[in-house]
């Protein structure tokens, strides 16, 4: 009886050793998960406030946002252009472009021309000044990303695609549209 107790208590034993192996790899992976959490949160952290010092960077500057200078940047390198085709360019909505269009006229940096027999149809022209700073402004940070997206293989902008659509479902803005 005494082996039988021996063989039952070592078995018992490597079970609970085991068990304990078993629930410490699952706190690691916990541990894991939750460092990779965090990890995620603050590179995304990291990006937003990239973006927002940029914007800041490019206002003291040159006294313009981001969306204003991707419209004078779609001027410089296109010429004059109807409001529809600049929105192209900008990747944005027809109505965003306007309000970005009023800012810049204000500022003496676009103008809107009428010059078809069709005066409904209006082209904006950069000025002077508006050619001036598009020489001399820096790269828009969304030029940054494309050409660094550019650089990655097709595995990797897919990667890329399918852990920012889960980010955006999971922060239910998957249906928001984008100005």
């Amino acid at each position: 009886m005494g082996s039988c107790h021996a063989l039952c208590f070592l078995k018992q034993l490597r079970w609970q050793m085991t068990k304990t192996r078993s629930i410490t790899i699952k706190n690691s992976q916990k541990e894991s998960s939750q460092d990779k959490i965090k990890e995620i949160v603050f590179l995304i952290r990291k990006l937003m406030q990239g973006a927002e010092l940029y914007t800041k960077e490019l206002n003291k500057k040159h006294s313009i946002t981001a969306a204003q200078l991707n419209c004078l940047l779609a001027l410089y390198e296109n010429g004059p252009l109807p409001p529809s085709q600049i929105a192209r360019h900008m990747m944005v909505k027809s109505s965003t472009v306007t309000g970005v269009i009023d800012r810049l006229e204000q500022k003496a940096l676009v103008t809107r021309e009428r010059n078809s027999p069709d005066r409904r149809i209006i082209n904006i022209q950069l000025t002077a000044s508006g050619k001036k700073l598009a020489e001399v402004a820096p790269p828009p940070i969304q030029q940054r990303v494309i050409d660094g997206l550019q650089r990655l293989s097709s595995r990797e902008l897919n990667q890329i695609i399918q852990s920012l659509t889960k980010l955006t479902e999971m922060l239910d803005v998957q249906d928001l549209k984008v100005v």
